[in-house]
């Protein structure tokens, strides 16, 4: 039994960390910050992609952390290639098939990896507008 446990152990370590990788060495990696409802800042790791001049995020469920506190509070500041903006947050349902394929162009075998943990059913496109004049 002891050795059966060590082994899902293991198996799970590797699995995160195979995640962790395919998503920070997969493409262009940015930090959102967003805030809770203490008002304490969470940073978060996410893909990026442009579309139509527009940037987006995606959730992979709503149900994740990040995705509920900027519901909550949508303005978040963005980190991206070592500049900061301030921006509000929209959910766009209607974007995340394209925004799904968009992912997958430009993060490739690390989207594919990613996506076996994932339903595509369940992610969803956020949309960032600017709030202050940004260097993005």
């Amino acid at each position: 039994m002891r050795s059966f446990i060590v082994f899902v152990v293991l198996i799970g370590l590797i699995g995160f960390g195979t995640i962790k990788l395919a998503s920070d060495y997969g493409g262009e990696v940015v930090r959102l910050t967003t805030t809770d409802a203490e008002g304490v800042d969470h940073h978060t790791s996410l893909w990026i992609v442009e579309d139509r001049g527009k940037q987006y995020l995606r959730a992979g469920s709503i149900e994740s952390a990040w995705y509920q506190r900027l519901r909550d509070n949508p303005e978040v500041r963005l980190s991206r290639g070592g500049k900061e903006g301030t921006y509000r947050a929209f959910p766009d349902p209607q974007q995340t098939g394209r925004i799904n394929l968009l992912m997958a162009r430009d993060y490739g075998y690390a989207d594919k990896l990613i996506a076996l943990m994932r339903d595509d059913a369940l992610s969803l496109a956020v949309r960032l507008e600017p709030i202050d004049p940004t260097p993005f």
